[in-house]
């Protein structure tokens, strides 16, 4: 069977098994191991205190310490005793099977019928080109040395090889890493080792990153490293962080399109968009007008524009015309959703509907208005969001650590005007995030669905964060629903539940 990284290190401490026998005896005990590691630094099992104190153990550590370097420096090293040689990469290492038994891919290879069983060489293929000589040496190495430290760059090719060679401990040393340095540099990176390599945890640490900073940092090198399908993945989801409205989505896509097809662009945060605009606009007078959807460059970001809810960009006007004249949308794709959308305010508007009635968390995650914004400092604030709301102007307030809504319903004599209606309804989330300057959550909540009724010019506490640690600045993401779409198909069962009063 498969033997642990950490069951050789009674190897390291002769003097504990005096009388157990040699060498063979020896590596018999590396079952029994105690020891474990962490991130960077061995743990030892807990002692207890000696008459002279922490001080008196100094010496003893630094004797194993020594025997531990000296083996690595005599057997890894200067491969001394060697009884098999290891081939890959262009490079050779004189090595010892039983400390390379400690990996299950060589646990398998010398036991068993496989005819690398009692060769005195061995050479390896790569298959895994985030395999290099120097992740190689490293981990072969590891085996002859009590810890190993793994600097974040390094990361990514150390766990490669650990994957290919079924080192468990060192793998699980790697994910600790990727966990507690996943920043703007790195969290592509580990998102796609993450698929390869079978660690789900990081891989959803590394997404909900990715939603909480996509259009917070707006950083322009993550944008060039973000793929088509995870970029499809991020635009689909109701979690993204928005700062302000699903317009700001379409120009986050915009300029990551340009990205992908100008990868060598370089140039400020500021004439990214500018530029972007500048490329389209060429592009579609050397197309004839043509949508950039519909031609052979634009056909492959169509997965990640049917994204967009294009019912919330065109409600409002400075916007419907920004997509007009950029022509990226075809007008096949706009034309039924202006149709959606009036004919749901002619419902409004006839029906005096109050809002939705039953609304379904797939209402909701598929269909709910994005918007966000965000407080810089503890002071009082108040806002709307622009864009036609089905009468509904509901403004959003904050004060003393507390967040309310407040339906606005000041008299107007215009019909498609503030909605007099006594009362009105909205399904809604409202999400809070504080994050460090690396990116990572450092607070977090989360009101789920709910559903919201007010009277006019009611107001309704929706958070209180009176004794909380609250870090600013702090980032607000809203979803709502005002008006639920007709069910032409079938709708899940699980739906939100009006709150009582």
């Amino acid at each position: 069977g498969r033997k642990s990284m950490r069951r050789r290190l009674p190897l390291y401490r002769e003097e504990r098994w005096e009388g157990m026998g040699g060498r063979r005896g020896i590596a018999r005990k590396m079952e029994g191991d105690p020891h474990r590691y962490t991130k960077y630094i061995q743990v030892g099992r807990k002692r207890k205190s000696s008459p002279g104190g922490p001080l008196a153990k100094a010496p003893r550590r630094e004797r194993i310490k020594d025997k531990s370097r000296s083996i690595y420096q005599a057997l890894f090293l200067r491969g001394e005793g060697s009884d098999i040689q290891i081939r890959a990469l262009g490079e050779e290492w004189n090595l010892h099977r039983v400390y390379l038994c400690q990996a299950g891919y060589f646990a398998s290879m010398f036991s068993g019928a496989w005819r690398e069983t009692h060769m005195n060489t061995v050479e390896i293929q790569m298959p895994d080109e985030n395999i290099d000589r120097e992740a190689l040496h490293e981990v072969l190495g590891s085996l002859y040395r009590d810890s190993m430290i793994i600097p974040p760059c390094r990361v990514v090719a150390i766990l490669a090889t650990a994957s290919m060679l079924q080192l468990d401990e060192l793998i699980q040393q790697c994910r600790e890493i990727m966990k507690d340095t996943v920043s703007a540099q790195s969290v592509c990176n580990y998102y796609y080792s993450a698929e390869n390599y079978g660690l789900q945890d990081i891989r959803t640490i590394c997404r909900q990153w990715l939603l909480d900073n996509l259009m917070t940092q707006c950083n322009e090198e993550l944008l060039m490293e973000v793929s088509l399908d995870l970029m499809r993945e991020l635009i689909a989801s109701s979690d993204l962080l928005v700062m302000e409205v699903e317009m700001d989505i379409y120009t986050t896509l915009k300029k990551w399109t340009f990205l992908q097809l100008q990868p060598t662009w370089r140039g400020t945060r500021r004439a990214l968009l500018p530029d972007a605009n500048s490329w389209f606009a060429r592009h579609r007078g050397e197309s004839e007008g043509a949508p950039f959807l519909e031609t052979e460059q634009g056909r492959a970001f169509i997965p990640v524009f049917q994204q967009l809810r294009l019912a919330y960009i065109i409600c409002d006007l400075p916007s419907a015309h920004v997509i007009d004249q950029d022509a990226l949308i075809p007008a096949a794709w706009l034309t039924p959703v202006y149709k959606e959308q009036w004919l749901a305010l002619l419902r409004a508007e006839h029906t005096k509907e109050i809002g939705p009635v039953d609304v379904y968390v797939s209402d909701l995650q598929g269909n709910s208005m994005r918007c966000g914004g965000q407080l810089r400092r503890d002071e009082q604030r108040s806002w709307r969001w622009a864009g036609f709301n089905f009468g509904w102007d509901l403004v959003v307030c904050y004060n003393n650590r507390r967040i309310v809504f407040r339906r606005s319903a000041l008299n107007k004599s215009c019909g498609l005007g503030v909605s007099l209606l006594w009362q009105r309804k909205v399904a809604f989330r409202l999400r809070l995030v504080s994050l460090d300057r690396n990116g990572r959550a450092i607070f977090r909540r989360d009101t789920e669905y709910q559903m919201l009724s007010l009277r006019k010019d009611q107001e309704l506490e929706v958070v209180n964060l009176e004794n909380q640690d609250v870090f600013f600045p702090l980032y607000m993401a809203c979803n709502f629903l005002y008006i639920p779409r007709e069910r032409g198909t079938a709708q899940s069962e699980d739906s939100c539940k009006s709150p009582e009063g």
